[in-house]
């Protein structure tokens, strides 16, 4: 492993003690970890999200680091908890999608259940995993620890809605996975899913606003005149509905897992 970094990608805000409790039980066990944050200013229980957030930021860190992610509203439920371990580094979270986005973008080579109580904290609470799971494997990985001894493979783990756009000749279907400070509404339609329509004039439609929008494709937000909307391909490859210098979510109302339509006009 040719980093030893760790980030933390949660919805824990920073006003309770839950992210340093995170980092102490990473660095008992990793004393040279160097944690970084990505956010935990995760609109709370949103797992569109925060899946957003990681695999945003994911790709520029350096091969080997390892991501912990924790949306989390099935602790203590059934849902596993699962280490992905990718072309790039690994990814250590619930079994409940958040970490799929990314992973899949960094190319899945295994998918590990963590079952072992040896790389967790002696005693593991059913509200908090991301102290006495997530973090410390983490930290073993950092340390070098094999995959394998974290438990048995799984290639069941969960793949949501949001990973996936439905499309055919003339339209696509897919949803918001989040709304930025900005008011830019970015949907899960990658670039790559939506070429074909680059060219031409289409409409966008968020099925629970009763507006719509006719538009083409922008280059930039400055393309579209001041409170003017468009739709453009985001920084982070994802088609982004906004209003240059306003707010394109109230606008349209529109919220994480709200879905989207974009079809040729």
């Amino acid at each position: 492993m040719s980093a030893k970094i760790v980030t933390l990608t949660t919805d824990f805000g920073l006003k309770d003690p839950y992210v340093a409790e995170m980092k102490a039980a990473i660095l008992s066990v990793c004393p040279t970890a160097k944690i970084v944050d990505v956010t935990h200013e995760i609109e709370k229980f949103s797992i569109p999200t925060g899946a957003f957030m990681l695999a945003s930021a994911a790709p520029y860190f350096p091969k080997g680091t390892v991501h912990v992610a924790v949306v989390d509203p099935g602790v203590g439920s059934s849902r596993r908890p699962i280490v992905m371990q990718t072309e790039s580094g690994f990814f250590v979270g619930p079994d409940n999608g958040l970490m799929v986005l990314a992973a899949e973008a960094a190319g899945v080579k295994q998918v590990r259940e963590i079952r072992s109580r040896r790389f967790m904290l002696p005693h593991v609470s059913g509200t908090f995993h991301g102290r006495d799971i997530f973090a410390p494997v983490a930290a073993h990985l950092t340390n070098g620890a094999p995959i394998e001894e974290f438990g048995p493979p799984t290639s069941d783990f969960v793949k949501p809605s949001f990973a996936q756009v439905s499309k055919n000749v003339d339209t696509i279907l897919g949803e918001v996975l989040h709304v930025d400070d900005f008011g830019n509404i970015i949907t899960n339609m990658h670039a790559k899913d939506v070429e074909a329509f680059s060219g031409d004039i289409i409409q966008i439609e968020l099925t629970k606003s009763p507006l719509s929008q006719v538009t083409k494709f922008s280059r930039a937000y400055a393309d579209a005149k001041s409170q003017e909307p468009l739709a453009l391909i985001g920084s982070h490859g994802y088609l982004e509905i906004a209003v240059n210098q306003g707010s394109a979510a109230a606008t349209y109302s529109a919220k994480a897992g709200d879905q989207v339509k974009l079809s040729k006009a």
